[in-house]
């Protein structure tokens, strides 16, 4: 078959895609050419130089470096580095004994810190270290270090944030900064992402939610907040050494409860598995800490964590610390003169004077606040009525929780169902009486109705001897005459009972060990309590709670939620009241047989329905009697494997078999 002829357009496309091809391959040979004859040469290391970097580039080329390292044989963990000075202490030793421009030869130290700063390229490299908060800078010249390979090497693998450790002379650069001239430097620790930084007066963290749920990255990148938790240290040192002066001894109470009390708050609930028990975490350490003094330990203190399952707010957290003690052959008068030495001193020892300034809520402009003792004291009731210019019902007034809740309406002030007498006080003086309090004031002489743990007044019917400390509308101390009859504290436990069982979840319990315990004699006794937090927050100027916590209660994000639920653990068996009702022998109660699911579940429904601690309501009969004392003889488990039950008998068991006995 004949070849086929080119046509003139294809042999002009083709001509003319030849010379392009050679036109191209010509240039790239001369660019080559003259690429061989002037080689580029190969960018400067500068230290630092890096930040323009995208944190996820950086923090991949971070682990490649240290794998390359650990590959070449390197470590960056080792497992010691020996510090001769504390970057605090180097600082005070050395900053007044080098010249400007001197070094201390023939003196060599050792320290170790976090980089909080890198630059500088060539022979000569700077960095600022920080350790326990303070900061030194590191100089360090080629011909100091020990040799040039490793000058070299070390320079290149350090990065902002690597935690390392420096050995070296002391001295002064030329404009006078005290440095470590390093022989030595080590990296103890890389950091391998990208830390925030500063930018003027700017912090380099601004965002709250990522400073509280990052505490770490907080204390790195933004210095001055450790101040905050340096204060609070020191106020803790200082009730210690205050109550240890005073012949105080220091002990520690169970956090975990059978049942809660001390305090009136929703406690939190959790479960022993072993016991077969719902438990509680502790509200407050009152109960246990005056049983120490009827043992006869006089003045005892804690200093602790207490547990409220109750609202997150500016001044309130789940968890929290407080200090208590109490002193044996003390009242309320003897507290308050207490309450001003130690408050007033503590003041002043940390801030250097009894005035302090203070911004009570976010935005709002500073107050002066003077602890100068002795402070004010107001009476509550008569409090109120001075202010309110009205006269109050009576607190023996039957219709009395009626009354105060028509005061309220009438002048536009709201309270939280149920509307007992207690909480309708306690809106009263929210809203009357703390909110004009600047400067530290005692509210005392609290009604019996508010107080059930502290002893009636001595001279005025109906009030207690108690007062609260407050100081710029927040309450910070609480503290009262002890209640040491036993007759009348079991009357008041079961007062608080029936508010329980209107609806009140914040009150008491009836602790009838308690009362057993007191049955044994205490002595008078006086009690105190004070929020750690609460005080830290007035001497570092923070009006939010979470800055005075390292680790404040947070709602869980996204990325927790789902870390919870990848990490949940099976549900436990115990824990969920068991899947299987175990086998019982016949139980006979009131025509029932307990022994079998069907008969304990009626049970349960039963005591579902009941209003009150007991199955008659709030007062106890015969058949509670009998009931306990078949449960008693039951597998724990059985008795546990429904929620009403369960929480019927360990409530109902708290009562002595003597005490039981005398239900009719």
């Amino acid at each position: 078959m004949p070849e086929e002829k080119e046509s003139k357009n294809a042999m002009k496309k083709r001509l003319k895609a030849e010379a392009a091809a050679k036109k191209k391959a010509e240039k790239e040979a001369a660019k080559a050419a003259k690429e061989a004859a002037n080689p580029k040469k190969e960018k400067k290391f500068v230290a630092g130089d890096d930040g323009d970097l995208d944190p996820t580039q950086y923090y991949s080329n971070r682990v490649a470096a240290i794998e390359k390292m650990h590959a070449e044989g390197g470590n960056a963990y080792p497992h010691k580095f020996h510090v001769s000075h504390r970057v605090p202490d180097f600082i005070q030793e050395f900053s007044s004994k080098a010249n400007d421009g001197e070094r201390l030869e023939g003196t060599t130290v050792s320290i170790a810190g976090r980089l909080n700063s890198v630059r500088g390229q060539g022979k000569l490299y700077f960095y600022d270290l920080k350790g326990d908060g303070d900061f030194v800078q590191i100089m360090s010249d080629l011909k100091t270090y020990e040799s040039e390979e490793g000058f070299n090497a070390i320079h290149r693998a350090l990065k902002r944030g690597d935690i390392v450790g420096v050995e070296g002379t002391p001295g002064k650069s030329k404009t006078g900064q005290l440095s470590i001239f390093p022989s030595k430097i080590v990296l103890l620790s890389p950091c391998l992402h990208m830390l925030p930084k500063a930018h003027g007066d700017k912090a380099a963290i601004t965002d709250p939610e990522v400073r509280y749920r990052n505490r770490y990255l907080d204390l790195i990148c933004n210095n001055e907040n450790r101040r905050t938790f340096e204060i609070r240290a020191r106020v803790i040192s200082y009730i210690r050494r205050f109550l240890d002066e005073r012949n105080f001894l220091e002990v520690e109470t169970p956090s975990l409860c059978l049942l809660p009390g001390g305090a009136t708050a929703k406690p939190f609930k959790t479960f022993h598995n072993d016991l077969n028990q719902e438990m509680y975490m502790r509200i407050a350490p009152e109960l246990p800490l005056k049983k120490l003094i009827i043992g006869g330990l006089e003045r005892v203190y804690e200093i602790g964590r207490n547990y409220r399952n109750e609202g997150i707010d500016l001044t309130h957290n789940p968890e929290f610390t407080t200090c208590e003690f109490y002193q044996a052959y003390a009242d309320y008068e003897d507290l308050m003169k207490m309450t001003e030495d130690m408050v007033s001193g503590m003041v002043l020892s940390v801030c250097g004077s009894y005035k302090i300034a203070f911004s009570p809520k976010p935005g709002m402009p500073e107050v002066e606040v003077d602890f100068t003792p002795p402070f004010k004291r107001i009476s509550m009731i008569s409090g109120l009525e001075e202010v309110m210019k009205i006269k109050l019902p009576s607190l023996d007034d039957p219709k009395c929780p009626e009354k105060l809740a028509a005061i309220l309406k009438e002048r536009d002030i709201e309270c939280a169902p149920p509307h007992t007498t207690a909480r309708l006080l306690d809106e009263l003086v929210g809203e009357y009486l703390e909110s004009a309090i600047v400067n530290p004031t005692f509210i005392m002489e609290h009604p019996e109705i508010m107080s059930p743990l502290a002893k009636y007044h001595r001279s005025k019917k109906f009030l207690t001897e108690r007062f609260e400390l407050f100081v710029a509308g927040r309450e910070l101390c609480n503290a009262y005459t002890e209640l040491n009859n036993p007759k009348v504290q079991r009357e008041r436990f079961l007062e608080q009972a029936s508010f329980n069982a209107d609806g009140d979840d914040e009150a008491m319990c009836l602790d009838e060990s308690f009362v057993v315990a007191l049955e044994h004699g205490l002595p008078p006794t006086g009690g105190w309590g004070l929020g750690i937090d609460r005080l830290t927050m007035f001497l570092s100027n923070k009006n939010n709670i979470k800055e005075v916590l390292l680790f404040p209660a947070m709602k869980p994000n996204a990325e927790e939620m789902a870390l919870i639920a990848a990490n949940k653990p099976k549900e436990d068996l115990a824990a969920s009241g068991g899947k299987k009702f175990p086998p019982c022998p016949p139980t006979k109660w009131e025509n029932t047989d307990l022994g079998t699911e069907g008969g304990m579940k009626d049970l349960d429904a039963r005591l579902g329905e009941k209003e009150g601690t007991f199955l008659e309501g709030g007062k106890p009969t015969a058949a509670d009697r009998e009931l306990v004392k078949v449960l008693m003889n039951m597998p724990k488990n059985a008795v546990g494997y429904f929620d009403n039950v369960n929480g019927y008998f360990n409530g109902v068991q708290q009562f002595s078999e003597r005490i039981r006995e005398t239900w009719k």
